[in-house]
C-alpha cells in the first residue's frame, strides 16, 4: 500500500511513538486523548469532510463504545480485545440506522437530529442506573492486556497511536476509491450524483456508519485509559471540540484532523494560565480559520503548495470513437401514455414518444409546456402517476434516478450540474463506476495513467475539451463546464444521451460545435433526446421533433414538417383565441427616454446570457420584448430591476444611471418589477402583500390598499385570506396590484401570462389595456408574442441574448423575423 510509504505519516506514528516512551504520566495521558481525538475526528472528517454532512452527536457515539467496553469488561470480565468488535458494531449499527433517518435531511436539520442523539445517549445512560452505575459511573475499568500481561498507561498509548495510523491509511484509501469519490460526488451535487447512478442515501449511509464505528473505537479506548467513567464524562460540548477538530485542521485533508487535534489538545496546555477562558478561546480560533483559513490549516497549506504534477493533457482522441460505438443494436426507449400532476394541475398528460437509436428527438414547447418536467420524468427524478417508460425490456417508470442511470440512460442539466469541488478527471471517473463501487478501500483516483483515466481523457478530447484535467471543475468557463458535462454522461456508456437546454449561455460559435458534437453522438449509435429553446440548432440537427403544449404532445415529425405546423406556430406565438386590444388612436411618443438602456451585457458566473442590449422607453409607452425561451428575457428583466448585477453597460432611469444601484433602490427609484412566477409572500393576507408594496412610499395609507384591492375583482373578495391559497391567476392580479401601489414610474411585467388558463389571459391583458391607456409606462415580458403585441405600441425582438429586431408593433406582428426568432428555419 503506497499509503504506508507516506513519508510524512512513518515521521508521525514513529515520533509519537518515540515520545511515548519517554514521556512522563501525564503528558503520556495527553499524548493517548490526542491519537484517539484523531481516530474521532477522521471518522468526523469522512462525514464532513467527503460527504458534507455535520454532526454535533458523535460524543454519543464516543460514549458508547466507552460504556460498551467499560459494562464488558467489569461486569462480564471480558477481554478488551473482545470488547474491541463489540462496541465497533453496536456503535456501526446505530450509526447506520441513525443515518437512514437523519440523512433524509440535510443542514441545520441533520445537525439537530445528531444533538437530539447525543442527549439520548447522555440521559439513557443516567436512567439506566443498574447497568451503567448512573450518575456514578463505571470505576476500575482495566487496561488491555496481551497474554496476561497488562498493557499499562504507556502501551495503550502505543496502540492508540498504532491505531490511529491504521486509520489515517484507511482514510486515504477510502478517499482515492471509487466510494470516497463517490462521497464527494454526494457532497458537490447530490442530483448529478444520482444521475451517474450513485445512489446517495447508502453513500451516506456508509459515510455516517464509518464515522460512528471509528468513534466507538476510539471510545473504548478512552474507557481504559481513563479507568472510569460517567455521564459527565462525555459532555456536548466534547461533541463541538471533534467538529472543531476537522474544521480548524482541514475537512478533507488526511491530516487535517492530526492538526486539530494538536490545535485542540495542545493549545488549552500551552494557555494553561488561561484555562477560565478555553471556551472563548476555541470560538476565537474557529472565527479566524473560517474568516481567514476556510479549508483549514492543512487545506490552505496545501492549497498554496500544491504543485500539478504529470501530463495534465487529455490524450489524443484515438480510442474516443471506439468508446462510444455500442457494438450491437441499442435497445429503443419507448414511452406510453405519460401522466403527472403536481396539486391540481396536469403538468403532462397521456404523451407517447419513441427514442430510437442513432437518432437525435428534440422536444420543444413554449414556455411552461412540461418539457423539463417530461425529461424529469424519464431520468427517476419524478415519479410517474400514469403511463410506462420502458427501455428495451426494461420498466424504467417510478424506478430511482440511479437505477435510471444504470440501466443506460444518462443526462445533462439546464444549469451544469457539476461536482465543482472535484477535478475534471475526477468527475468523469464517478461516471466510469456507473454505480459499481466496488471495495471501499480499492484505490481509483490515485492511478490517473489506468484504464480508466485513459478513457476519461479520450472521451475529453471526443467532446473538444482541451483544458488540464487537474483543474477543478467548478473553475471552469461555461462553454468547457458543458463539454465536461456531456463526457461525464457519456462516460455512462448509456443507450440514451437526454441534453437539457445545452446551449444556453454559449455564443454561436460555441453552438455550432455543440451541434456537431450532438451529431457525432448520435451517428455514433447513440440516441439524442434534446431540449433546447435555440430553434436554429434544433431544426438543424434534429431527426424527429415533439411540441408538447400545456403538458400534450402538439404534434411529432421531422422539423420541416413541424416548423410549418399551424398549430405549432400558434402555440409559440399565441394570440388567435383572444380578444386584441390595441390604442383607440395612434400614440406618438415624445420626450426623453424615461428607461434608456446601452450596450447591456449580463449573465450567471460564466455564463454571458446579454450582448450589448440597446433599448428605451418613454413615459406613456408600453413596450414588448420578445423571443423564445432562453432569449435573454427575464435576465434583461432581472438585470434593469438590480437582481442582477450587469457585466457591463449603462441603465439610465430618469436621467440617473441606477447600473449598479441595488434593487431595492432601484425600486425606490421608481423602477417596479412584477417578477416571473408571482412571487407572492404566500403566507400573508392579499391585503398585506398589496400594503408591502407600498413599502417604499411614506404617504401610503390603509385605505389605498384597500382600493386598490377593490380595482381587480378577483382578489377582492378574498382580501383577507393567505396569498398562498389563490389560484395561479389571482396570484398574479394581486402581484400587479401589489406592483401598482407602489406608483411606478415604469411597471416590468415579466411573463405575467405563463401557466394562466386563457379566460384569466383575457383578463389579464384587458387589465395591461387599461393600465396603458391610462398612462402607465410599462415593460412587458410575454410567451403571447401575438397578444403582447397587440397591447403594446413598440417591440423588440430578442435572440441568443441580443436584440436582433425593433418596430412599431403593428409592423411585428406581421413581420417574418417574429416567427423566425421563434420557430427558427428547418
Amino acid at each position: 500500500m503506497r499509503a504506508l510509504r507516506d513519508p510524512i505519516l512513518l515521521l508521525l506514528v514513529a515520533g509519537a511513538a518515540i515520545y511515548a516512551a519517554v514521556a512522563n504520566q501525564y503528558y503520556l495521558f495527553l499524548l493517548t486523548i490526542g491519537a484517539l481525538t484523531v481516530i474521532v475526528g477522521v471518522g468526523l472528517n469522512v462525514l464532513i469532510g467527503l460527504t458534507g454532512q455535520v454532526s454535533f452527536g458523535h460524543v454519543g457515539f464516543y460514549a458508547l463504545g466507552a460504556y460498551a467496553t467499560a459494562i464488558l469488561t467489569t461486569k462480564l470480565s471480558w477481554s478488551f480485545w473482545w470488547t474491541l468488535p463489540v462496541a465497533a458494531l453496536l456503535t456501526g449499527a446505530i450509526g447506520g440506522l441513525l443515518g437512514l433517518v437523519a440523512l433524509r435531511v440535510s443542514g441545520p436539520y441533520l445537525a439537530m437530529v445528531t444533538i437530539a442523539f447525543g442527549f439520548v445517549v447522555e440521559y439513557s445512560v443516567v436512567e439506566w442506573e443498574g447497568l451503567t452505575g448512573g450518575q456514578n459511573g463505571l470505576t476500575n475499568i482495566p487496561y488491555p492486556s496481551i497474554g496476561g500481561w497488562s498493557l499499562g498507561e504507556r502501551g495503550l498509548a502505543l496502540v492508540a497511536i498504532v491505531i490511529m495510523g491504521i486509520v489515517l491509511v484507511l482514510y486515504k484509501r477510502l478517499a482515492q476509491s471509487a466510494w470516497g469519490l463517490a462521497m464527494r460526488a454526494v457532497r458537490d451535487s447530490e442530483i448529478a450524483a444520482g444521475s451517474m447512478g450513485v445512489n446517495p442515501l447508502t453513500v451516506r449511509t456508509l459515510a455516517f456508519t464509518i464515522s460512528a464505528v471509528l468513534a466507538g473505537i476510539a471510545g473504548s479506548f478512552f474507557a481504559s485509559a481513563t479507568t472510569f467513567i460517567a455521564p459527565s464524562t462525555f459532555p456536548f460540548f466534547q461533541s463541538i471540540l471533534f467538529v472543531l477538530v476537522v474544521i480548524i485542521g482541514g475537512a478533507e485533508r488526511m491530516y487535517g484532523p492530526v492538526i486539530g487535534a494538536i490545535v485542540v489538545i495542545g493549545l488549552p496546555e500551552v494557555l494553561s494560565g488561561l484555562a477560565e477562558y478555553r471556551v472563548l478561546m476555541f470560538g476565537i480560533m474557529l472565527f479566524a480559520v473560517l474568516l481567514f483559513a476556510p479549508g483549514g490549516i492543512a487545506g490552505t497549506f496545501a492549497a498554496r503548495f500544491q504543485r500539478a504534477h504529470g501530463d495534465d493533457a487529455p490524450a489524443a482522441p484515438v480510442s474516443a470513437t471506439l468508446s462510444l460505438s455500442p457494438g450491437a443494436r441499442k435497445p429503443m426507449l419507448e414511452v406510453t401514455d405519460l401522466g403527472i400532476s403536481f396539486g391540481g394541475l396536469r403538468a403532462v398528460s397521456n404523451l407517447s414518444v419513441r427514442v430510437e437509436d442513432g437518432k437525435v428527438t428534440s422536444i420543444i414547447g413554449p414556455n411552461g409546456a412540461g418539457k423539463t418536467t417530461v425529461l424529469n420524468i424519464l431520468c427517476g427524478f419524478y415519479q410517474p402517476q400514469t403511463g410506462s417508460v420502458r427501455l428495451g425490456e426494461h420498466e424504467l417508470g417510478g424506478e430511482p434516478a440511479y437505477r435510471v442511470a444504470r440501466a443506460g440512460i444518462a443526462r445533462t442539466f439546464q444549469t451544469p450540474q457539476l461536482f465543482d469541488r472535484m477535478t475534471v478527471l475526477e468527475n468523469l471517473l464517478v461516471a466510469t463506476q456507473r454505480g459499481d463501487l466496488g471495495s471501499p478501500f480499492s484505490a481509483v483516483a490515485s492511478s490517473p495513467t489506468g484504464a480508466q483515466a485513459q478513457n476519461a481523457r479520450s472521451l475529453l478530447s471526443y467532446v473538444g475539451y482541451s483544458g488540464s484535467v487537474q483543474r477543478l471543475a467548478g473553475a471552469l468557463p461555461h462553454i468547457d463546464k458543458r463539454l465536461l458535462e456531456i463526457a461525464r454522461a457519456l462516460a455512462l456508456r448509456p443507450s440514451i444521451l437526454m441534453l437539457d437546454e445545452p446551449a444556453a449561455g454559449l455564443n454561436p460559435s460555441d453552438k455550432q460545435l455543440l451541434a456537431k458534437l450532438l451529431r457525432r453522438v448520435a451517428d455514433a449509435g447513440i440516441a439524442v433526446v434534446l431540449i433546447e429553446h435555440d430553434m436554429s440548432l434544433v431544426m438543424g440537427i434534429s431527426d424527429h421533433i415533439v411540441v408538447l403544449d400545456a403538458g400534450k404532445s402538439l404534434a411529432q415529425g421531422r422539423p420541416e414538417a413541424v416548423r410549418n405546423d399551424p398549430s405549432v406556430i400558434e402555440a409559440y406565438l399565441g394570440g388567435a383565441h383572444f380578444d386584441t386590444r390595441p390604442r383607440a388612436t395612434g400614440w406618438r411618443p415624445a420626450g426623453d427616454a424615461l428607461l434608456d438602456v446601452r450596450e447591456l451585457t449580463a449573465g450567471y458566473g460564466a455564463a454571458t446570457v446579454l450582448k450589448n442590449v440597446d433599448l428605451n422607453l418613454r413615459s406613456g409607452e408600453l413596450v414588448a420584448v420578445l423571443g423564445a425561451n432562453g432569449a435573454g428575457k427575464s435576465t434583461l428583466m432581472r438585470s434593469l430591476s438590480g437582481l442582477l448585477r450587469p457585466v457591463s453597460g449603462t441603465i439610465l432611469f430618469a436621467g440617473n444611471e441606477v447600473t449598479a444601484y441595488a434593487a431595492h433602490r432601484i425600486a425606490s427609484a421608481g423602477l417596479v418589477l412584477v417578477p416571473e412566477g408571482r412571487q407572492v409572500f404566500p403566507e400573508l393576507s392579499v391585503l398585506d402583500n398589496v400594503r408591502l408594496g407600498a413599502y417604499t412610499r411614506k404617504d401610503a395609507t390603509a385605505a389605498e390598499a384597500e382600493a386598490m384591492v377593490k380595482r381587480f375583482p378577483s382578489i377582492e373578495r378574498r382580501k383577507h385570506n393567505r396569498a398562498g391559497l389563490l389560484s395561479g391567476g389571482e396570484q398574479q392580479m394581486l402581484a400587479i396590484a401589489r406592483g401598482l401601489i407602489a406608483k411606478p414610474k415604469v411597471l416590468l411585467l415579466d411573463e405575467p401570462s405563463l401557466g394562466l388558463a386563457p379566460t384569466l389571459i383575457n383578463e389579464l391583458f384587458h387589465v395591461l389595456a387599461e393600465l396603458r391607456d391610462q398612462g402607465m409606462t410599462i415593460l412587458l415580458v410575454d410567451q403571447m408574442a401575438v397578444l403582447a403585441i397587440s397591447v403594446a405600441d413598440r417591440g423588440y425582438v430578442m435572440e441568443s441574448g441580443a436584440i436582433v429586431h425593433a418596430g412599431a408593433a403593428a409592423e411585428l406582428r406581421h413581420d417574418p423575423a417574429l416567427e423566425r426568432a421563434y420557430l427558427g428555419e428547418a
